[in-house]
């Protein structure tokens, strides 16, 4: 990742309005804020949510709240509380995520 020089700045997400973005089922909810080539979201899984792609994508996705079960392409599977982490890179594992109850996710790439 390369940060690129920009101003300091504050950002009030809750200014940010949301895209819905609907999964095999349940629903995804991201507020987006770009910085050059940075994408910084937070994204709100609905109970039942289960992602209806593969991701190639590279993150750093922090649990803000609730509980997500990521797969990975190769079968295995990980579970992200509040409080956890899970980083990624580009075009590494191809993943989808799904969430029981729902979550809120902070995610950086």
């Amino acid at each position: 990742m390369n940060i690129e020089t920009f101003p300091f700045q504050t950002l009030d997400w809750n200014s940010i309005a949301a895209e819905e973005h609907t999964g095999t089922s349940g629903t995804a909810w991201w507020k987006i804020f770009k910085m050059g080539d940075i994408r910084i979201r937070m994204v709100e899984y609905s109970a039942n949510y289960f992602a209806d792609h593969w991701c190639r994508k590279g993150h750093i996705i922090y649990c803000i709240s609730g509980q997500m079960i990521t797969e990975l392409e190769d079968g295995r599977e990980f579970i992200l509380s509040q409080g956890m982490t899970y980083q990624v890179g580009d075009n590494s594992n191809a993943h989808r995520s799904r969430s029981a109850n729902g979550c809120t996710l902070f995610i950086v790439d």
